[in-house]
């Protein structure tokens, strides 16, 4: 008998795939493997993870920031960036009330920024006048922090501003 091969199992004729096709789908296999096999990153959850504010800022998350990839996390109002972990970000912790700690206003949001007494490297930035604040813990050595507030201000903005940081000009101006 002549004609294409069958495929005694479900009766239907099987047709060789070109190699080119072979190669594309043992790749698309192989990404669904290593995709896989990166772990979530353990995130504690802030205190107001599940406040509906949050959502529109965490669905609205880059995919990559500079050079980092989203992750995965195991908390809810969570993301993460870079292998390794270069930046978190967790939506829902209170919000600042009036601080000395340095802030800087970035496209329009406003990050009050602290460095790690222990780890000189790693750095917090936390929004400030917004209602759930949204804080990112970065290591400065593996990502800028212009790039990182400025990849994340579009998102933030998705929670109103209801109070920006002052500096000593607008205090003088207000007396």
């Amino acid at each position: 008998m002549t004609g294409a091969p069958t495929d005694y199992a479900g009766g239907m004729p099987s047709i060789p795939l070109p190699r080119p096709a072979r190669a594309l789908l043992a790749a698309g296999a192989l990404a669904t493997v290593l995709t896989g096999c990166t772990p979530a990153v353990t995130v504690e959850p802030a205190e107001n993870a599940a406040d509906p504010g949050c959502a529109p800022a965490m669905v609205a998350m880059p995919e990559t920031i500079g050079e980092h990839e989203q992750r995965e996390t195991t908390s809810q109002g969570t993301t993460a960036y870079g292998e390794p972990t270069a930046a978190v970000v967790r939506c829902g912790v209170t919000p600042p009330g009036p601080t000395t700690d340095p802030c800087s206003s970035v496209n329009g949001v406003d990050w009050l920024l602290r460095q790690d007494p222990e780890e000189e490297d790693t750095w917090t930035a936390t929004t400030y006048g917004r209602d759930p604040a949204v804080e990112v813990v970065f290591d400065s050595t593996a990502i800028a922090s212009s790039t990182l507030l400025v990849e994340l201000g579009s998102p933030v903005e998705q929670i109103p501003a209801e109070r920006r940081c002052l500096d000593l000009q607008d205090v003088v101006e207000g007396l």
